[in-house]
């Protein structure tokens, strides 16, 4: 009896040929039985209605207990065979015995509700020589199928490989569950909920409900504890196990397994373990015990699973908590938290810690500890607000110890500057802790540290540098080596965002290799802040080494948060050395997945506004960079608020509006000085001084332009030096010496080409040109340069700046190579103009804008505006998006 082969549409494609070779009256096929074996919901009606379907037109299908005419092909299909009663079954062998020509037969049925196991057609199966038999088996679905499933029924945006794997887990693979829970989850609204913390909030469906409690009811009452135990376990577990946890002693275990499995309620699941199918039908018969039972259940699973090496203490938590053990179930909660630190999964300590904080009064003694290892757990994990609501109300307890409140409040600091991103409220709960915490070294050389961190706008760089020497020493004295690694790494990052090279070799001192976890961790976060320093800085090539080791190291540590950070930080790499196809869509997954953690998100947020910019996206532009989930300006990272308003100020020149393109960059300049870390005005600097110019400012644009560059005397800042050379041009430029301007431009260009940073590269290059041009050098040189920059924006996706550049090069294109006179014929093909002004139209640009952009009328782009519309088919410059393509992201 051969056995169907390949899988999914391979197998069904086989299958297919199997029955039409069979049902093929010009051919000498042999008759073919195919028996479709698959637990209950595996999919075997659908299988079998596809079949049939795809050979209905070559036979005549004849029904269950219908004899066969005898004249021509004949398919006779028979669903769950299982039920059949014997008369049936005793007619179908006869038929089987002595099959006509032409003919086929296929059978579905439960092997688990077979009457003898095995044999599909009762104890007397039997199949004759002249009869192929073909058996193909349907098991769970892998996560391929259910991914591919969810996606249909979803679609791609609300399905994630998370919920995939959720969907996967919970339902054990079977196609029915798959299907209904999709069903159930479908029902609930779109808008901004993410679907796999619903998964777990579902009911059991009804139909996996009635399955598992006929199932469960079929076995004798004597034996049902043996289904109620593995229930209550959720877990494969050995026939021993099961009946301890049962309470059923000796054979009567035993026995109850052989009635359990019988009844298809149990499976063997291999390696001597018996269970469920999925955790949902576990839940299905665990609510079916009845209280005091059930309790009964739990309190020996806890007690079998406490006497194991090592305890699994998390799960003895449950059982313990399920059977009213409040005092066992804290105890059990506290080591399964220290358990999962140890292990690297902070992230699983702080839910089941905040679960237990949440959930009703907890003695006084036993509070402060769980608190307090929850807030540190918390500080490496994701965003929790339900962690930060728990903690908020234990600070607030007027009989907390000193001691305890600080070190709480230290962590509740850490954790509303870095997941919550409230910043300045942090800070606050910081420097409140540095208060409580005199006389404990450790927690305060942290409280310390975490306030010499330099992103925040509330402190100058100054003030972090102190903080920072301070930490080293409390540090030292602490003798902890976690927290010598946590100020450790928390000192590369001042130093490096300082560009003060010092830094560079305390990198490699960071305890990598530790044997303890909590080393680890710091360290891996202190890589991923040193990556971070390094890309402002502009040292790429080293950014992307630290980045590859620090998030490596932190997976393998459960530094879930300095993963996350890592990951963000990659995203502005990508930004600055031009890797700008595919990286939209990159940060909008980022964003989504950051979900509601805005100081995550930030550098996400951050380059899909730049990104807007060049594409002359230049809503979009507004709504990432100042939106209502945007870092604030003013008291958001300060790297990020220079780099934002040095795009809102260029952005605002675009549009002609000088007064707020000059109050913008006064604003941001003023934050800059206060801060006192000049590298970060790299991307402001060279905007900000324009617009000061523009509005008429010599002197001060001039004071700003040598304020930076004092800023920048003895620092490592590639970057920043580049947009030095460009704000010197730009400076010169607007004051007459043009000459020097394109010097500096220059300049300028070969210092981002060697970084390299292509984007800025072309558009200094492109300043150096149009200086060039102004002042009659050699012409045909700075028109070339003109060309090789629109041909860099055009393979990065920059729409606006190529726009802006080929119209520029137009105005100064000799005249052997420009357009005859006369139009020429495009036919319904878009003119190389017209598909300049319509990328430009579908990026959300004005014609007022366009026009400006492209020297051109207002009423000429209208016009090819209207031509555009007409040759795509299109009513509306939305609809041209996709008309045109999207750009390069």
């Amino acid at each position: 009896m051969p056995d169907g082969a390949g899988t999914g549409d391979e197998a069904e494609t086989a299958l297919r040929g199997r029955l039409a070779s069979a049902l093929d009256p010009r051919g000498a096929g042999r008759p073919v039985l195919l028996l479709v074996e698959g637990a209950a919901g595996t999919g075997k009606s659908r299988l079998v209605d596809r079949l049939s379907a795809a050979v209905a037109g070559s036979a005549r299908r004849t029904a269950p207990g219908e004899p066969p005419a005898g004249a021509g092909p004949e398919l006779l299909v028979v669903e769950d065979v299982h039920r059949a009663p014997a008369d049936d079954t005793a007619r179908l062998r006869a038929l089987l015995a002595d099959p006509p020509a032409h003919f086929a037969c296929v059978l579905s049925y439960r092997p688990e509700e077979l009457p003898a196991p095995g044999l599909v057609l009762g104890p007397d199966t039997d199949f004759p020589a002249a009869l192929t038999v073909v058996r193909h088996v349907l098991g769970p679905l892998d996560l391929t199928e259910v991914q591919r499933a969810a996606v249909s029924v979803l679609g791609a945006d609300r399905c994630t490989p998370g919920l995939a794997a959720a969907l996967h887990r919970a339902s054990g693979g079977v196609a029915q569950t798959v299907a209904d829970l999709l069903d159930l989850l479908a029902a609930l609204p779109a808008a901004g909920r993410p679907l796999a913390p619903e998964l777990g909030r579902l009911d059991v469906p009804p139909r996996l409900d009635a399955l598992v409690l006929r199932r469960t009811a079929a076995v004798p009452e004597e034996h049902r504890p043996i289904v109620f135990a593995a229930a209550v376990l959720d877990e494969p577990a050995t026939s021993r196990d099961l009946a301890v946890v049962a309470g059923l002693p000796g054979w009567a275990g035993d026995d109850a397994l052989s009635a359990a499995l019988r009844a298809a309620v149990l499976e063997d699941r291999g390696d001597g373990r018996y269970g469920f199918g999925s955790p949902l039908a576990a839940a299905a018969a665990r609510r079916a015990a009845g209280g005091p039972a059930r309790e009964a259940l739990h309190r020996r699973a806890a007690a079998l699973l406490a006497r194991r090496q090592p305890v699994p203490w998390e799960r003895v938590a449950g059982h313990r908590r399920a059977c009213g053990d409040a005092r066992g179930w804290l105890h059990a909660v506290e080591r399964a938290a220290l358990q999962l630190e140890d292990a690297g999964e902070q992230q699983r300590a702080a839910s089941l810690l905040e679960s237990a904080l949440a959930t009703g009064p907890v003695p006084e003694q036993a509070r402060s500890r769980l608190a307090r290892l929850l807030a540190r757990c918390a500080v490496v994990g994701l965003r929790s607000d339900e962690t930060l609501a728990v903690l908020r109300h234990i600070v607030a307890d007027p009989g907390l110890a000193p001691a305890v409140r600080g070190e709480i409040r230290l962590d509740l600091g850490l954790l509303l500057c870095n997941q919550m991103g409230e910043v300045m409220e942090g800070r606050d709960e910081l420097a409140r802790a540095v208060d409580d915490l005199s006389g404990e070294p450790v927690p305060l050389a942290r409280a310390m540290s975490a306030l010499a961190m330099p992103y925040g706008p509330d402190a100058s760089f100054a003030e972090n540098v102190a903080w920072i020497e301070r930490a080293v020493t409390v540090a030292e004295e602490s003798g902890d080596p976690v927290v010598q690694a946590a100020v450790a790494a928390n000192r590369v990052s001042v130093l490096l965002n300082g560009g003060d090279p010092a830094a560079w070799p305390l990198i490699e001192r960071l305890p990598r290799d530790s044997d303890l976890v909590g080393c680890r961790q710091q360290t891996s976060r202190g890589l991923c802040n040193a990556a971070d320093a390094v890309v402002w800085l502009g040292h790429y090539d080293t950014s992307r080494a630290l980045l590859a080791e620090g998030v490596a190291l932190a997976a393998r540590s459960g530094a879930a948060y300095a993963e996350q950070t890592g990951r963000g930080c990659a995203l502005v790499v990508d930004w600055a050395t031009g890797r700008w196809p595919g990286l939209t869509e990159r940060c909008r997954a980022f964003v989504e997945e950051s979900g509601d953690m805005p100081y995550l998100a930030s550098d996400a947020r951050m380059v899909l506004g730049l990104l807007a910019l060049a594409r002359g996206e230049w809503a979009d532009t507004l709504d990432h960079l100042t939106g209502p989930e945007a870092a604030d300006l003013d008291t958001g990272p300060v790297p990020i608020s220079a780099t934002a308003s040095g795009a809102l100020i260029r952005l605002a020149l675009a549009h002609d509006d000088v007064p707020e393109a000059a109050d913008a960059a006064a604003a941001a300049w003023r934050r800059l000085r206060a801060k006192g870390i000049w590298a970060w005005g790299a991307e402001l600097a060279p905007w900000a001084v324009e617009a000061t110019l523009r509005s008429g400012d010599t002197s001060t644009a001039a004071a700003m332009t040598e304020e930076f560059a004092a800023g920048l005397e003895g620092r490592d800042a590639p970057s920043a030096d580049a947009a030095l050379a460009w704000t010197r041009a730009v400076l010169a430029e607007h004051t007459g010496r043009t000459a020097e301007a394109a010097a500096c431009y220059e300049e300028s260009a070969a210092a981002y080409r060697k970084l390299p940073r292509p984007y800025h590269a072309a558009l200094t290059s492109a300043g150096a040109a149009r200086c060039a041009l102004s002042i009659g050098g050699n012409g045909g040189r700075a028109v070339a340069a003109l060309a090789d920059c629109a041909s860099t924006f055009d393979a990065l996706g920059a729409t606006w700046d190529a726009a802006r550049t080929r119209a520029e090069l137009r105005l100064h294109q000799p005249a052997a190579e420009r357009r005859p006179p006369g139009r020429p014929r495009y036919g319904d093909v878009l003119s190389p103009r017209e598909q300049e002004v319509a990328q430009l139209a579908a990026a959300g640009m004005s014609n007022r804008e366009i026009a400006a952009t492209l020297h051109l009328s207002p009423r000429t782009v209208e016009q090819h505006v209207a031509r555009a519309l007409q040759k795509t088919g299109v009513h509306s410059r939305q609809q041209l998006a996709r008309a045109l393509g999207s750009p390069a992201d």
